[in-house]
């Protein structure tokens, strides 16, 4: 059972609604330790001087923030606890906004709101409210010690947060450069129509179960081979990207729509009467008629 990593109400107006905080998202990344391939004995790390090299004891150490000139400002742990904000157990609601007036990129990580017992109906009762407005609330709460602004939005029935990134922390591409190329491009009608036809080739709903980390899936694999006594020697390296550019974009274009053409005629159950299901369902019928003459001779 997952343990609650914060609680609280959600406040808004005069209304308070106690909730507990899940973590909505388990990373499964793929951790390893370093270890010294001469003893086999995991390597540790050490907080060394850059002056002299010897190791510092715990006790000694403090924050320091490094300046332009290369000097640090050293801050007391007591110094920064009196800038904390106040550890108050409320996910305050600003503002209701359009689900749509929120690029993702905002986005950090996932929460479940879970209600409490007594309180479950006016949970309830907001989560209708905001699916039925279609509305998601931008907020603010403070956990461990940290202000965090998110959102919270309604899913069928319940009531998810996302803690959001601020503003100034978003990267603007104009700082990143290289946009600009894309100024003096033209695009042809044809290469328009034809990247439309592939997006339109593709068209799916979004399952996330059909979509797996294939390379975390190959690392544990390869941890289990080797578990298993497979040695160095018998691995198979990848073979490397290929280098190739595409120079003719048209023609690139109309391969992978026709390639997407034949992947979807493979599986006739796929969604929507693709070219497989079509020859599937006419050659059925072909044998039909033809059981049907030979019928009619025999008579």
């Amino acid at each position: 059972m997952p343990r609650a990593i914060w609680s609280g109400s959600i406040s808004f107006g005069l209304v308070n609604i106690p909730v507990r905080l899940y973590s909505a998202v388990s990373r499964k990344t793929v951790r390893f330790n370093q270890i010294d391939s001469a003893t086999g004995s995991r390597v540790k790390q050490k907080r060394v001087s850059a002056v002299d090299g010897e190791e510092v004891p715990y006790e000694r150490i403090v924050k320091g923030y490094e300046l332009p000139s290369g000097d640090f400002v050293t801050i007391s742990d007591e110094e920064i606890a009196g800038l904390d904000p106040d550890a108050v157990r409320t996910i305050d609601i600003d503002e209701f906004v359009d689900l749509a007036d929120i690029d993702p990129i905002f986005y950090d990580s996932a929460y479940h709101l879970v209600p409490d017992e007594q309180t479950a109906k006016p949970y309830k009762l907001l989560a209708s409210a905001m699916e039925e407005a279609g509305k998601v609330g931008i907020c603010h709460f403070v956990m461990r010690s940290k202000q965090y602004l998110a959102a919270i939005r309604p899913k069928d029935g319940r009531l998810l947060l996302s803690t959001m990134v601020y503003a100034d922390e978003v990267v603007d591409h104009a700082a990143i450069g290289g946009f600009d190329l894309l100024d003096d491009i033209s695009i042809d009608a044809k290469e328009q129509a034809m990247a439309e036809q592939l997006i339109a080739t593709l068209d799916a709903t979004f399952e996330p179960a059909r979509h797996r980390d294939s390379y975390r899936d190959a690392v544990l694999e390869l941890i289990d081979r080797k578990a298993a006594g497979e040695t160095g020697e018998d691995l198979v390296p990848a073979p490397a990207p290929s280098s190739d550019k595409v120079i003719d974009l048209m023609a690139a274009l109309e391969a992978s729509v026709s390639a997407a053409k034949k992947a979807r005629g493979r599986h006739p159950a796929s969604g929507r009467g693709t070219a497989g299901a079509k020859a599937a369902k006419k050659a059925a019928k072909k044998s039909s008629k033809k059981s049907a003459k030979r019928t009619r001779k025999t008579a």
